[in-house]
């Protein structure tokens, strides 16, 4: 597979420590699993600069781990350059995605991660941060069935423009 042919990935939440790593986490999970991970370059970042090189939160790292996920890395900050060097920018939510798109413009494809999800009533993911923990166990849920679901379309919209 050539480097033209990857499909890059970025997923974004406000300080790249809970919501972002943990999609970035479950995605590559998925894609591992199904055995397509060399198709993909994944990775997440935050709007904001609070957390820069912090690890993820422990909360959520505990959350992931109590389910064979492995949360690591350590949080940075979006810029524009994203926008141009990823074909996909997935937000958490509605704040994040107008921080992304106040970048600027790119080739990438902008959207919430939640439009994966075919039952989410809301297409925000609630930050869990200030919560307890079922606010953790929440957003796993949300995020590893709309990164599967992610994961997949990409594949068949990637696989019929080829």
């Amino acid at each position: 597979m050539s480097e033209e042919d990857t499909i890059r990935v970025l997923f974004v939440c406000m300080g790249n420590i809970c919501r972002s790593p943990m999609a970035e986490a479950l995605f590559r999970h998925h894609a591992e699993a199904e055995g397509v991970m060399h198709r993909f370059e994944v990775d997440s970042a935050g709007t904001d600069d609070w957390h820069v090189g912090e690890s993820p939160d422990a909360r959520m790292t505990e959350v992931a781990s109590s389910r064979n996920v492995h949360l690591s890395g350590a949080a940075r900050q979006l810029n524009a350059s994203d926008l141009k060097r990823f074909d996909h920018v997935l937000c958490m939510d509605s704040g994040n995605l107008r921080s992304t798109k106040r970048l600027g413009n790119g080739p990438a494809v902008v959207e919430l991660v939640l439009s994966y999800h075919s039952d989410a009533v809301d297409l925000d993911v609630p930050d869990p941060y200030y919560g307890g923990a079922e606010g953790f166990d929440r957003v796993f849920g949300l995020l590893d069935t709309s990164c599967r679901n992610l994961m997949r379309s990409l594949l068949r919209r990637h696989d019929s423009s080829s």
